[in-house]
């Protein structure tokens, strides 16, 4: 949950509406946020922390998993019980009838990526007091994120249709922004200090089909909406660049030379989910994992320090104890960095709701799920263990009066594991510095800065 404040008076002392704002889900719906903010900032609405007193709260729910939707039902209750105006916002908003029925008093009900409706329903609810000494706004926009990285949201929507996932019914087909306006987005996060990119999207490397890889001009040069394109230009900003949610298509391996060459960073987030193509196959997803297991080893013959992140689902309908058995066989030769399980959980709207396969009995589906994590936490102690005497580059997310903590390349914000920096010197947050680690454990890193 991600919130934001910014107290904000007109010319003439009058204060100006205040909006409470909490954003749910995932860093795709975190850039949503960010960009109706930064819309309210700049027609001179103040952002608070705090329910009670604003004029509104605005909610962004997530809606993927069933504890996504009480989650974000709990967190419209609990605006309307401190505040009483409500707009609800973002996934759960495409399906408003569960909203309506628990929460019928609601001002305004909208789906994802629906900006300008949010701000219209915004101004019915509390008219923006224009001020042109005070509606303005950075020109990177509003983030919800620490100063020193930034979220960069290059296409909405996906084109896949996996059996488990309502996302594209929820934010619709794939739409790719031209690849210019990324980069000047790209460019005024830099030049605000922003040190880390964190390139998202619901399928990152499909950037650009959509719009047949249409050029735009940047920097005098026309530059194609195409996955490796795209990297190579940002590689030249002079900041990490970190990509995520990597559908592992054949020309992902094109891009594997710009992170040996430390253009981006040598890291790469692709949701495998499974490796029994039994499956994978009722997942609707790629199912030759064994060629997959020939292109991983031939990256790391590419770029040998590379980080692979995944995340997987135990207990798919149909899963059987042979197709789990294969997935731990496929973990271990596979020999990821960074890994996510989760345990299947039905999503209302789902095509494998109708696939006619046996559920897994939630027992069964819990013992699979530890089963899996006590395999990685293997890999991952190992994979650490060999890093214990190296240098690394650092980056500092928070301090300490003794022990900072930052990432290295192979961790990205929230989702994996940390730095813990000792440092004789003061070190301030968004810091890259030199790291000898001197000590492991299952998923963090213990060092000297150098």
């Amino acid at each position: 949950m991600a919130v934001i404040e910014a107290a904000q008076e007109t010319a003439e002392g009058k204060t100006a509406p205040t909006v409470s704002y909490v954003s749910l889900g995932c860093p795709k719906a975190l850039v949503d946020s960010e960009r109706i903010l930064t819309q309210l900032r700049a027609e001179g609405y103040g952002i608070t922390r705090n329910h009670k007193g604003a004029d509104l709260v605005i909610v962004n729910t997530c809606g993927f998993l069933d504890s996504a939707k009480a989650e974000s039902l709990g967190a419209i209750g609990d605006a309307m019980a401190e505040n009483g105006k409500v707009i609800v916002t973002g996934c759960m908003g495409a399906e408003p009838d569960p909203i309506l029925e628990k929460f019928p008093n609601v001002f305004a009900v909208t789906g994802p990526q629906q900006y300008e409706t949010v701000v219209e329903a915004v101004h019915k609810a509390a008219p923006p007091a224009h001020d042109p000494f005070t509606d303005l706004v950075p020109p990177q926009g509003l983030k919800l994120t620490p100063r020193h990285y930034a979220y960069l949201k290059i296409s909405e929507g996906c084109n896949n249709r996996c059996s488990f996932c309502i996302i594209p019914k929820l934010r619709g087909d794939l739409v790719s922004r031209p690849a210019a306006d990324v980069m000047r987005e790209a460019e005024k996060l830099v030049k605000a200090g922003v040190k880390e990119l964190l390139v998202i999207s619901q399928d990152t490397s499909a950037y650009g089909v959509d719009i047949r890889y249409a050029e735009s001009p940047w920097q005098g040069e026309p530059l194609k909406a195409k996955f490796y394109d795209l990297s190579k230009a940002l590689g030249e900003l002079g900041v990490w660049v970190r990509m995520h949610y990597v559908y592992p298509y054949p020309h992902v391996d094109d891009v594997i030379p710009l992170m040996a060459e430390r253009k981006i960073l040598p890291y790469l987030d692709i949701p495998f989910q499974h490796a029994s193509p039994t499956v994978l196959k009722a997942m609707r997803r790629p199912g030759n994992q064994e060629k997959v297991l020939e292109r991983i080893h031939k990256w790391r013959e590419i770029c040998p320090d590379i980080t692979l992140r995944s995340t997987f689902i135990v207990g798919f309908p149909g899963e059987t104890d042979e197709d789990f058995e294969l997935l731990l066989d496929w973990l271990r030769e596979a020999q990821l960095d960074r890994v996510g399980c989760f345990e299947y959980e039905p999503v209302a709207g789902a095509t494998a709701n109708d696939l006619g396969l046996m559920p897994v009995p939630d027992e069964v589906k819990k013992q699979r799920h530890r089963r899996f994590m006590e395999t990685q936490q293997q890999i991952s102690i190992r994979k650490l263990k060999n890093k214990v005497g190296k240098r690394l580059q650092v980056i500092i997310d928070e301090t300490g009066p003794t022990v900072a903590r930052g990432r290295s390349m192979a961790d990205a914000p929230e989702i994996d594991g940390a730095v813990y920096v000792a440092s004789r010197r003061p070190l301030r947050v968004g810091d890259i510095v030199t790291v000898k680690i001197e000590r492991s454990d299952a998923y963090d890193l213990h060092g000297i800065a150098v």
